[in-house]
């Protein structure tokens, strides 16, 4: 476990880095990515495509990682994310990757789950609820 850890632990280093210090070591070949908001990306090399071209867009400034799950060949990690981006909009959430591994502990697939950070008790003034009125942005 504490392998598979430490791959991750590399991962979001790179970003924080804006440095590929091996993401062709860390993917199987065709492995598949799925962001929290939508995009997929399939295959090691589309993978580092990916990440070389959005850090020409924007920086992670956070990626802390909170705690690990494992079970057989596959591990959830819990973290905080934050990234400023080139036209100066900052983005945090909470989230989880869900990630299955090959025998090699090579990164066969992951999944990424976010949380918005701004949240509020929609029942905090009385029983009927009161929404915001707001668009998700990752979900």
């Amino acid at each position: 476990m504490e392998v598979r850890e430490d791959i991750l632990r590399g991962w979001f280093a790179m970003w924080l880095a804006q440095e590929d210090t091996g993401i062709l070591d860390l993917f199987a070949e065709d492995a598949c990515y799925i962001e929290s908001w939508g995009p997929r990306y399939e295959g090691a090399a589309k993978i580092k495509l990916w990440f070389d071209e959005w850090n020409t867009r924007g920086r992670v400034l956070q990626w802390e990682i909170r705690q690990f799950f494992h079970k057989d060949d596959q591990t959830v990690v819990e973290w905080y994310f934050r990234n400023q981006m080139q036209d100066g909009r900052v983005e945090a959430f909470d989230g989880l990757s869900l990630v299955r591994w090959t025998p090699e502990n090579k990164i066969a697939f992951l999944q990424e789950f976010g949380c918005n950070m701004n949240r509020y008790d929609p029942y905090q003034e009385g029983p009927a609820p009161k929404f915001r009125e707001e668009t998700a942005r990752w979900f």
